[in-house]
């Protein structure tokens, strides 16, 4: 049962986002697609998982226990606090913050959590903006220094 209710929620999701993906449009046109093809497809593809998912059969199903549901809940929280953060504190300061508590969920100590975030921060920083030309916030502390 719980396959088909995470399927039902999953295909709502979908259908909800190509319906907001429809809107997306570039104010000039630099690809003959658009920015709205890549998000539709893989909404598309999420939708028919979602049914695929719904109408598997499968026996007796069980919840996860209760403390990794609640893992569950405080990793979807850092996320969604990683996402608010990510242009008032840039992207690396946002990043560490979120690769910390992400990583002691699974399991990393204290110095392997902050190295993790340290590391990933800025060495994702420096791959897309400055190899791969992506603009990634920097925030005001760091805007300031950068330039």
């Amino acid at each position: 049962m719980s396959e088909r209710i995470f399927g039902g929620i999953l295909l709502i999701v979908s259908i909800a986002g190509i319906w907001i993906a429809r809107g997306f449009e570039a104010p000039f046109s630099y690809e003959p697609v658009g920015p709205r093809a890549f998000p539709m497809l893989i909404l598309a593809l999420l939708g028919i998982s979602a049914i695929a998912l719904m109408l598997e059969r499968k026996s007796d199903t069980a919840w996860a226990s209760p403390a990794v549901l609640k893992r569950i809940g405080l990793l979807f929280l850092v996320v969604l606090a990683y996402a608010w953060l990510f242009d008032k504190l840039g992207f690396i300061l946002a990043t560490v913050l979120m690769v910390i508590p992400a990583a002691r969920f699974f399991g990393a100590n204290w110095t392997q959590a902050a190295a993790g975030g340290v590391g990933l921060g800025a060495g994702l920083f420096i791959l897309f903006d400055r190899l791969l030309d992506v603009a990634l916030p920097t925030g005001l502390w760091l805007g300031n220094i950068l330039g």
